[in-house]
């Protein structure tokens, strides 16, 4: 059983690709495929145009296993699996490498050399090859299509509640704490300064809140521990206050103390507080940042997936 796609986001319209897969895997008593592609297709096709990653491979990996996949398998996405004509994609990966008995994709599907491919001619291959073929609408409330095209505009706008309706959950930007300028702590506001990886969607410039979570099985570090969210208030942007160029993220984490030098984190933004504006005044700034963290505490509290753990 096999279900085909690029999957970035593992979305609610994902979602439903996944459990028609797994519940016909259990009706013939066999594993649960998930096919997916590394790097991008877009970017091979049409070098320069990778959109934006609304979740890292690995993430992408944890969500289907949670789904109920059994098989998360990465397809290298090359220029010669890009020329295979449909008939070559089906009959050498579905049919003699995975083994596929049924195929399950949107509704929308396309595949081989130029898109020639879709979903009248797979099941037209699986005829000829011996496979089942299920198509799947992807509509979800108010005729909107779960896709991953949509919740990037969304996530680009600034508009992380919409973005999160689709996804099922609220939309995620993992990276590595780097050292920043260190103006955060002396405003009384120290951050953690994420820098996440190519092509990770962030969202529009602005203030939001969220929750901020060290990852992996670490040790300890000051008062974060591992595993465990906390609130945080996030600006997102180029500190127009001070001048700034270079386009950031950073977290300021409520009511913790730690070193996150060098740490793997995730922030998940939950809602925005207020675009990037710049100040005339330091003390003016200072007073919006203890007006975000307010409303971080009221808006976090109000999130329907926060728990009694959650700090």
């Amino acid at each position: 059983m096999v279900t085909i796609g690029v999957f970035d986001g593992v979305h609610r319209g994902h979602a439903q690709l996944i459990h028609a897969a797994t519940r016909a895997a259990k009706r013939h008593g066999i594993p649960a495929v998930l096919m997916t592609f590394d790097p991008h297709p877009a970017e091979v096709v049409r070098p320069g145009t990778h959109p934006p990653q609304l979740t890292t491979l690995t993430r992408r990996a944890e969500l289907a296993e949670e789904l109920g996949i059994d098989v998360f398998c990465v397809m290298p996405f090359t220029p010669e699996l890009a020329s295979r004509s449909p008939k070559d994609f089906a009959h050498d990966i579905l049919v003699e490498t995975l083994h596929a008995a049924d195929v399950v994709v949107g509704d929308n599907f396309t595949f081989g050399k130029k898109a020639a491919g879709n979903v009248a001619k797979l099941a037209e291959l699986g005829k000829m090859f011996g496979f089942e073929v299920q198509a799947i609408s992807l509509f979800g409330e108010h005729a909107v299509t779960f896709s991953s095209t949509y919740i990037r505009s969304c996530v680009g706008a600034g508009d992380v509640e919409l973005a999160a309706e689709a996804l099922g959950r609220s939309h995620r930007v993992e990276g590595v704490v780097v050292r920043g300028d260190g103006r955060g702590r002396e405003l009384g506001f120290p951050t953690a300064n994420v820098a996440p990886p190519m092509y990770a969607a962030i969202p529009a410039d602005g203030v939001y809140a969220a929750w901020f979570t060290v990852l992996g099985a670490g040790p300890v570090v000051g008062q974060v521990v591992p595993g465990e969210r906390y609130q945080a208030a996030v600006s997102v942007g180029t500190n127009p206050t001070f001048s700034g160029r270079t386009r950031t993220v950073e977290a300021f984490v409520l009511d913790t103390s730690a070193d996150l030098y060098g740490q793997h984190v995730a922030v998940d933004f939950v809602g925005r507080i207020r675009g990037m504006v710049s100040y005339p005044d330091i003390n003016d700034l200072i007073t919006a940042i203890g007006d975000d963290v307010e409303k971080t505490r009221g808006i976090l509290a109000a999130d329907p997936n926060a728990a009694a753990t959650d700090r």
